[in-house]
């Protein structure tokens, strides 16, 4: 029951956020200084045709009336019409949200893998040469920009070097029979290299210093001394006992990054001419497409919004304490 009852107040606690998102997504774009539509107006539009194309994008109705048509086709699952593409912005926001998704998880996995392994190799050896080399180099990389880190990379590795192509999904030209053989093909995972490399040097910090602080504290408990007196090897203490208690919250944080990860992509996928959720959003926001921004915005916020939500239940389910709270 306690679980119960923790679930049903988080959700809650959720809808309200996304009620909150939803009316704030709706105002800032509509209370935005210029005309929305000035970029699709003819000059030679008399001004019954510049009020028949307001009225068909419904902007020529209240405020107030706008925003209730907005909240009832977001329950219906319309996210209305896109001004640049003319087509509807949910069918334009799911053709993209697969490119962002793999380049998400792609980048998490390496940084994660990377994080665990490395943050219990720095636990074990604490106070060594390679943890005092390895932190501050850590910590750097998370502080450095990831659109210019992303920049770095295509002039080392695209520009220079000439091993990876410098944007997109495919060579120019290139055809492929499905989704599936395009995302499972040679190209496309040259061209997601560079990209999710950023990403994962930008991510790999969070995993490596929550496992190697988690590690510290786990290798002082009374079990690992117990484990270490019965005369096992440093490897099975380290790996089959430290490691193992030290990974459950490391792995509920995965939850919380993918969530944070897909605000990074906004930058990379722009560096990098990915076409993905976060470059369009971009596009939407400097053409004054706000059906499709709001979307790209609302999707984003959605997932950030759910990730948070998975993650507190997980707490709450591995430590009982946290539901009573």
């Amino acid at each position: 029951m306690p679980h119960l009852k923790a679930a049903l107040s988080r959700t809650l606690q959720l809808l309200l956020v996304l009620w909150a998102v939803v009316t704030i997504l709706f105002l800032m774009f509509r209370l935005m200084p210029g005309n929305p539509m000035a970029a699709y107006i003819d000059p030679t539009f008399t001004i019954e045709q510049q009020q028949a194309l307001m009225a068909q994008f419904g902007l020529d109705k209240p405020l107030w009336e706008q925003y209730l048509i907005y909240v009832g086709n977001l329950l219906q699952g319309e996210l209305g019409q896109s001004f640049r593409y003319r087509e509807p912005v949910a069918d334009r926001i799911l053709a993209l949200l697969p490119n962002t998704l793999i380049l998400t998880f792609t980048s998490l996995i390496i940084a994660y893998v990377f994080g665990i392994l490395a943050g219990a190799y720095l636990a074990w050896k604490r106070g060594g040469v390679v943890e005092h080399a390895a932190i501050p180099l850590v910590l750097t990389t998370r502080a450095m920009p990831e659109f210019w880190l992303g920049m770095v990379l295509l002039a080392v590795f695209s520009f220079n070097l000439g091993w990876f192509p410098a944007g997109g999904t495919r060579p120019a030209g290139a055809n492929y029979d499905s989704l599936w053989a395009l995302y499972t093909s040679r190209d496309f995972l040259t061209y997601l290299a560079l990209p999710a490399l950023t990403l994962a040097i930008y991510s790999q910090g969070l995993p490596l210093l929550l496992m190697r602080s988690n590690m510290l504290d786990v290798m002082k408990e009374d079990f690992v001394t117990m484990a270490r007196i019965k005369g096992l090897s440093n490897w099975t203490v380290v790996v089959r006992h430290a490691a193992r208690n030290a990974l459950l919250p490391v792995m509920t944080s995965f939850a919380i990054a993918v969530g944070y990860q897909l605000q990074g992509n906004v930058v990379v996928e722009s560096v990098f001419s990915w076409p993905g959720l976060g470059r369009e959003l971009v596009n939407a926001v400097s053409a004054s497409d706000y059906p499709l921004a709001q979307g790209a915005f609302l999707m984003i916020a959605v997932v950030v919004i759910v990730m948070n939500l998975i993650a507190d239940l997980l707490y709450a389910f591995l430590d009982p304490r946290i539901s009573h709270a």
